[in-house]
């Protein structure tokens, strides 16, 4: 596995509009840049997720995706 910053800069690369950032607990988080609608909200967009790792981060994120492309 990568350098935190590394993995950080692939993982906004992939995935912009989100901010990525790890507690100092290790689990890693993906926060909005902007805000959502309470429909959006109403919906299950999520304006953070959080998971174990980068991996687990990367399946919430992609799953968000789906859900604002209507595929979810």
């Amino acid at each position: 596995m990568g350098d935190f910053e590394d993995l950080k800069a692939a993982i906004e690369g992939e995935f912009p509009g989100w901010q990525v950032w790890r507690s100092d607990a290790g689990r890693w988080y993906a926060t909005r840049s902007g805000d959502l609608s309470d429909s959006q909200l109403a919906a299950g967009y999520a304006m953070t997720v959080a998971a174990d790792d980068p991996e687990g981060l990367r399946r919430l994120l992609l799953d968000q995706t789906r859900e604002e492309r209507g595929e979810g």
